[in-house]
């Protein structure tokens, strides 16, 4: 069996990033594809999986377990499970970064609240 999920089925949220749950299609993963504007990115947050993030473009600020880090376009970033975790983009252009949920469904704990 095979799933091939065509662009149009996976839209963009207001701010441009699309959003992939791969529980529906028995896959065990999931991800994010973000196109963040300059500052934009997620406030504190962790998750019971761990996270790797692949830069394709841009500059970002990652901060994890209290750590800042710079990364660029070719960079691959991961954070354990339960790490407080974010980034942000640098600037001065687009931040395009893909973020791999190791899970078939999504679980967020926003820590910054």
């Amino acid at each position: 069996m095979h799933h091939v999920i065509r662009r149009d089925e996976l839209p963009p949220s207001p701010n441009r990033t699309v959003e992939f749950q791969g529980e529906p299609y028995r896959a065990g993963i999931s991800f994010f594809l973000v196109d963040n504007e300059p500052g934009e990115g997620p406030g504190l947050h962790k998750h019971p999986y761990a996270e790797t993030w692949i830069v394709r473009s841009g500059r970002a600020s990652v901060t994890a377990a209290g750590d800042e880090v710079e990364a660029g376009p070719g960079d691959v970033v991961v954070v354990e499970a339960d790490t407080p975790h974010a980034f942000r983009n640098l600037g001065p252009g687009r931040l395009e970064i893909v973020c791999i949920h190791a899970a078939g469904r999504m679980a967020t704990e926003w820590l910054d609240a």
